[in-house]
């Protein structure tokens, strides 16, 4: 199993910055891809930004612009810079993950969430 944890999350002011990092742990063999997705209240979850092994990135629309989608390969770590944070960015923010297990076996895994508060 692959467990990851995130951390960054908090309240800001619009016009702020954040910096969020999800760790990924547990029986890894290799990781294919991770990325970040987020919900906001009342919305569906979407897509924030996916990262491959290689670095080849994919932006949602929220991203585009202002958040910057980042990997480290040896710490199984993945990032997600956030400038000129909006209001609207407001929403619990999760990690994911695509990864192969030392058994050989393809899951996809979630963080728990972590709040990002962006206020006005």
């Amino acid at each position: 199993q692959v467990q990851l944890v995130e951390s960054g999350g908090g309240l800001v002011q619009a016009g702020g910055s954040l910096r969020l990092s999800c760790v990924a742990s547990g029986s890894i063999f290799r990781i294919n891809y991770m990325g970040w997705y987020r919900r906001a209240p009342g919305k569906q979850r979407e897509l924030v930004a996916t990262i491959t092994s290689g670095g080849s990135t994919t932006d949602g629309d929220s991203a585009k612009g202002r958040f910057t989608i980042s990997r480290d390969n040896v710490k199984n770590t993945v990032y997600l810079q956030m400038n000129s944070l909006k209001p609207e960015d407001t929403a619990v923010y999760y990690c994911n993950c695509n990864a192969m297990s030392v058994a050989g076996v393809i899951g996809n895994y979630w963080g728990q969430g972590t709040q990002v508060t962006v206020s006005s």
